[in-house]
């Protein structure tokens, strides 16, 4: 499925140019085929077509051109065979799921994730008969004991969210495949622009579409890349019973803005590491987590296995909960809002908030602790945005002077 054209392009080019073929009328933008259904030419045509004797449109919910032009696109970029664009990133994640997993199967899944994500294994998931169990994947020693017999996945989210850990998707790859358990990684903190987990040996690799691969903030989707048209089968057939399928206008959103993903990838870890740096030094800031910070727990690692450090960096200030809430309160060009990867600068408190859902005893097993605080780095000039936090931190200090 990969576009020959460009398959032997940079990275840069690619994200410009993947995804997009030659059209009826050659325009160089695809163009937003914003229909339900499609018309046949004969009885004929639509039985070939439903039997699968013939390649064509039936129906958006089973394919689009505008939305293969995007799974098309993020493929290619991830260096895989094919992918399945879905109506947000939980249901991607929900298709994975349901697709690998049975009643009696087990999931061994990374302590730091999107809460929503252990929600879903801890309920509906439960509910059918799966079992879950959840260890620090950056320890591969946890994992080594935490697969099973019947161990069917191994889900990791690297870097964590929250807390950035970075967990070894090559070594991770080899301990499931011994399991013959499936590797699924979720990319969505990093991109294709810094980390291709299929290339480290993970079978699945999928994304929050609305995020950095987006950038902009006004679409929710999500993503599934496979390996081989094997995989690709199995899974499309369970997305389109479960409906969760990405529409065309939103798929046209997500690749226009994947054309600046590189650049914008370069700026979102410029604009982190020098506020990260400015962090650590902070008096009022008891422990930042970054990757491209030396104190970095995995610090090496990501040397090796990322092209860049991020957008995301967490921190816990020194007064805890309370301080971070006057500083979160007290932001001005930082936006408090929920998601991440935007253009836009985003602040944000995971306990009460993206990770509430995961129940305390769960936060506290994936290391998120009540005074953590997230903060997705937009392209915003570096300065400006350290001067915001700089005027939140002073309140903090002063809020500090009058209680002492």
């Amino acid at each position: 499925m990969k576009n020959m054209k460009i398959s032997n392009t940079s990275f840069d080019t690619k994200c410009v140019h993947a995804g997009i073929e030659d059209n009826e009328f050659g325009a160089v933008v695809p163009p937003i085929y914003q229909t339900s259904t499609f018309k046949f030419q004969s009885v004929q045509q639509g039985a070939k077509l439903f039997a699968g004797e013939e390649k064509g449109y039936i129906y958006t919910r089973m394919a689009n051109p505008t939305v293969e032009a995007l799974e098309n696109c993020v493929a290619e970029l991830e260096g895989g065979y094919k992918g399945l664009g879905c109506a947000s990133g939980m249901a991607a994640i929900h298709t994975v799921l349901a697709t690998l997993t049975s009643a009696g199967d087990h999931v061994l899944c990374s302590s730091a994730v999107y809460g929503p994500t252990t929600t879903l294994l801890n309920t509906i998931l439960k509910k059918f008969g799966v079992d879950a169990d959840y260890v620090d994947t950056s320890n591969l020693e946890e994992v080594r004991r935490g697969i099973k017999p019947n161990t069917k996945i191994v889900y990791i989210e690297t870097p964590g969210n929250p807390t950035l850990y970075i967990s070894d998707i090559k070594e991770i790859s080899k301990l499931a495949k011994k399991q013959n358990a499936v590797t699924v990684v979720d990319n969505t903190f990093m991109s294709p622009a810094l980390q291709r987990p299929l290339e480290l040996g993970a079978d699945i690799v999928l994304h929050s579409l609305t995020k950095f691969l987006n950038g902009h903030a006004d679409v929710v989707g999500g993503i599934i890349v496979v390996k081989d048209e094997d995989t690709y089968k199995n899974f499309r057939r369970t997305l389109n019973q479960l409906g969760g399928v990405i529409d065309p206008f939103n798929s046209f959103l997500v690749h226009r803005g994947i054309k600046t993903l590189s650049i914008r990838m370069q700026r979102h870890c410029e604009n982190s590491q020098v506020i990260a740096e400015y962090l650590e030094k902070h008096s009022l800031i008891k422990k930042v987590v970054y990757p491209g910070l030396k104190s970095h727990p995995q610090y090496e690692l990501g040397l090796k296995q990322h092209d860049g450090h991020g957008g995301m960096i967490t921190f816990e200030m020194a007064g805890g909960f309370e301080a971070g809430q006057i500083l979160m309160n007290s932001v001005k060009l930082c936006q408090l809002a929920v998601s991440l990867g935007g253009v836009e600068t985003l602040i944000q408190h995971p306990a009460s908030m993206t990770h509430f859902s995961m129940g305390k005893a769960a936060r506290v097993m994936g290391g998120i602790t009540e005074g953590l605080v997230r903060f997705s780095v937009g392209i915003e000039n570096v300065n400006d945005i350290i001067n915001d936090l700089e005027q939140a931190l002073q309140k903090v200090e002063k809020a500090n002077l009058q209680e002492g």
